[in-house]
């Protein structure tokens, strides 16, 4: 078996990488692997639009059922993207008893077990490593290089375009609207960019990488916030506290309970991770042997992610050539750990922004509204005002959400609080 068939479904921006990647480097990784790879097939409904690619007669076709029954095509490549089609097509192929490739985090988030489990009772295996950070081996690295290890913390910058923003925001002190409009005319964000800015892209991924770190599929159902509502004060104000605000995937072991959110946290700017900017995405884990590793890459775009889907077609490949389906499984259900932490019982440290009327007993009565729910302020910042109202920047020792939701509630009814409290979470990482 020195010689395997490749049928990509879909054929737009990453299926046009992957196609160039094996046409033009067949040769060496014919060579390091003593596997020809055949790009039999590309299935899409638009079989004129030029995509600048030369290819193969009879390579483009639009009938993707006709393909993935084609006994000769061994490895089968979903890069259609979402959940409807390409899940029946998914599910189609692993029960042919093909192996497949995909790039999509979001039929994974939402429909994980179901094709992990058709996988398994097809006697095939599915592969993903594109659905996160792009072309960052950051799944190989959870499933190979850290399976010793129990995954203690995970924290992830996933999305290049909320990264792009906050770090135009920052640099520039520009705010959000004109730096998103930007980042639309450059091709970095969405012409419809709520998926990103909202925060879902990144949840689907930190799905994705609790589920392989714990052995459960978690579905989507984890706090997710954006960064639409961020004010450009708040990033100033972090800078001058020594943080950096970024949109993290949060991945966090209590015992045997995990937590698991995403949303814009203040980490300090002397770590690695506040060191990651623009486009590029990074994950920092850490595993009770190994202490912290960091990832750190192009999370998306044609030649990264090309990159991590062929590597995927080249390990299914390998796989069938040595007859190892499952060597590695790509998801192995286990019961150790148990269920998810509910964001309001999580413990944080909190960055609190208020606007007050300047009068006396204000911080006095705020203080006690802390301290009624055993909260600890730890820093206190009070800028001059020509202005009627103060703005004071609060920033609080180790606290659980729901007591300090109830605080802000209490503290955004007293007569002298001029608008809603602001409130950011806190990571401080301790990256060693």
């Amino acid at each position: 078996m020195s010689e395997l068939n490749i049928a990509i479904l879909g054929y737009g921006t990453v299926g046009t990488g992957v196609a160039k990647c094996l046409l033009e480097n067949q040769d060496i990784m014919h060579a390091r692997t003593g596997v020809k790879l055949v790009l039999k097939y590309i299935a899409d409904i638009d079989t004129e639009r030029d995509r600048g690619l030369e290819l193969p007669d009879g390579v483009l076709v639009n009938d993707a059922n006709a393909v993935i029954n084609d006994p000769d095509v061994d490895v089968v490549v979903e890069l259609i993207g979402g959940k409807g089609i390409a899940k029946e097509f998914t599910l189609a192929a692993l029960k042919q008893g093909k192996a497949v490739v995909t790039a999509n985090k979001a039929l994974l988030a939402y429909h994980g077990k179901e094709i992990f489990d058709c996988a398994r009772e097809n006697n095939t295996e599915i592969f993903f490593e594109a659905s996160v950070a792009g072309g960052i081996p950051i799944l190989k690295a959870l499933k190979e290089g850290l399976a010793a290890n129990h995954i203690n913390s995970i924290y992830g910058i996933l999305n290049g375009t909320c990264n792009y923003i906050l770090t135009r925001m920052e640099n520039e002190q520009i705010n959000f609207e004109p730096v998103l409009k930007e980042a639309q005319e450059l091709g970095y964000a969405e012409a419809e960019p709520t998926l990103d800015v909202a925060g879902d892209d990144a949840a689907h991924k930190t799905v994705i990488l609790a589920s392989l770190a714990f052995g459960k599929w978690f579905d989507m159902s984890l706090h997710i916030e954006g960064i639409e509502e961020l004010s450009l004060l708040d990033i100033s104000n972090a800078d001058k506290l020594g943080y950096r605000i970024k949109l993290l995937g949060i991945i966090k072991r209590e015992g045997k309970d995990i937590q698991m959110r995403v949303h814009p946290a203040l980490i300090p700017k002397d770590t690695l991770l506040a060191q990651v900017n623009d486009v590029f995405n990074a994950v920092l884990i850490n595993g009770d042997f190994v202490g912290d590793t960091m990832y750190y890459g192009r999370g998306a775009g044609m030649e990264a992610t090309a990159s991590a889907v062929t590597a995927d077609i080249i390990d299914a490949c390998l796989n069938r050539k040595h007859d190892s389906i499952n060597r590695v499984a790509p998801f192995t259900q286990y019961d150790y750990y148990g269920e998810l932490v509910d964001i309001s019982d999580i413990k944080s440290r909190y960055y609190i922004r208020l606007e007050l009327i300047d009068k006396a007993g204000c911080l006095a009565a705020i203080a006690s509204e802390f301290a009624a729910r055993e909260i600890s302020i730890s820093t206190v910042n009070q800028d001059e005002s020509d202005s009627s109202t103060v703005p004071v920047v609060l920033t609080t020792a180790l606290a659980i959400e729901k007591d300090m939701k109830a605080a802000l509630e209490a503290i955004s009814k007293l007569d002298f609080v001029k608008s809603e409290p602001v409130m950011i979470r806190i990571e401080d990482l301790h990256e060693e």
